[in-house]
């Protein structure tokens, strides 16, 4: 697929302020020449239309806190593809490092089925991250997955560097200690997140007591992922719980995450709990302290309440961030 770029196509591109944009723009190709390949942190982050406004505000902090070359690897759907290329290349992320794809959506059709109150979790675009090695067939070593409700506040190359435990092919946070349990309110075990009447399940030899993860933030390594079958195994719980019961009824609720759970039982390396600060989004309430917040690597809005809503918690450290679409179809909606 080719993408061809005609700014004197766009709405609006005889307006001053695009004008202004095209002398920046050749600056910014000119800058994005001196990166190679080897010297680059990679980053996944997916988006669709209902959220895409995450995804440029993710973008946005990763590249003002970051020192290191980032080169970042978008997916969307189909209906984000012009909007997207269009908001980064007449904004300040022009200076980005980036490639943009539409999300094949046909790999994931009649595989998903969400149980539960939370509809929005069976977008395709939610579980785009167990084909990472579909979706760089050609790439060799780390990938870094961000989820697009999230803000990151220290330098990424920290983070993509960890020491993975020989074997893993993925780091994740633990779900169950911390301010992340104290702020779900559950014991955020395997038994909150998977049915262990199922059969398949039983088979397994799972602890139901077992400390959760959370799945919106991780390290792959796409070598060992391949060499493990990771997609293929993630692909086969997502079916069969389309057929019968696995998980989306516990209390944690889940779509994507309760098969990343099962395949990455007890293999996988823990991330530095700073590097994932989360439930940002799960009450309408302050969930941490000012202070606190500012410390934190990362920030993750899962949950309901995302930071670009009306009632979200903490949105003054996202508006920080968030770059003014100029297409003008996307906008936080704000109490004042």
């Amino acid at each position: 697929m080719i993408y061809l770029w005609f700014p004197m196509l766009l709405p609006n591109a005889q307006k001053k302020s695009v004008i202004d944009k095209g002398i920046f723009r050749q600056e910014a190709l000119a800058q994005k020449k001196n990166m190679t390949s080897t010297d680059a942190v990679h980053v996944c982050i997916m988006s669709d239309s209902n959220t895409i406004g995450g995804m440029m505000a993710l973008i946005n902090s990763i590249r003002l806190n970051t020192k290191h070359d980032v080169m970042f690897h978008l997916f969307v759907d189909r209906k984000s593809m012009d909007h997207a290329r269009i908001w980064i290349e007449t904004s300040t992320l022009l200076v980005i490092f980036y490639d943009l794809h539409v999300f094949p959506q046909e790999w994931v059709k009649g595989k998903i089925k969400v149980r539960g109150g939370r509809p929005e979790l069976a977008s395709p675009m939610n579980f785009g991250r167990y084909y990472l090695p579909r979706l760089f067939p050609d790439f060799h070593g780390r990938v870094l997955y961000i989820d697009d409700d999230s803000i990151v506040q220290g330098d990424v190359y920290e983070l993509y560097n960890m020491k993975l435990k020989p074997g893993h092919a993925a780091a994740f946070s633990k779900d169950c200690d911390g301010p992340a349990k104290r702020l779900s309110l559950m014991k955020n075990n395997y038994a909150d997140y998977i049915d262990f009447k199922n059969k398949h399940v039983k088979e397994l030899d799972l602890n139901p007591n077992e400390c959760a993860f959370n799945s919106g933030v991780f390290v792959a390594d796409l070598d060992l992922w391949r060499k493990n079958n990771i997609t293929q195994k993630l692909e086969y719980w997502m079916t069969l719980n389309t057929k019968e019961e696995v998980y989306g009824n516990e209390r944690g609720g889940g779509a994507s995450q309760p098969p990343m759970m099962i395949v990455f039982y007890n293999q996988y390396t823990e991330i530095d709990p700073n590097w994932h600060v989360r439930y940002l989004g799960w009450t309408t309430r302050t969930s941490y302290s000012k202070s606190f917040l500012s410390y934190a690597h990362l920030l993750h809005w899962n949950g309901r309440y995302k930071p670009w809503g009306r009632v979200s918690s903490h949105v003054d450290i996202w508006d920080k961030y968030f770059v003014k679409d100029p297409d003008n179809k996307f906008h936080p909606v704000r109490k004042y």
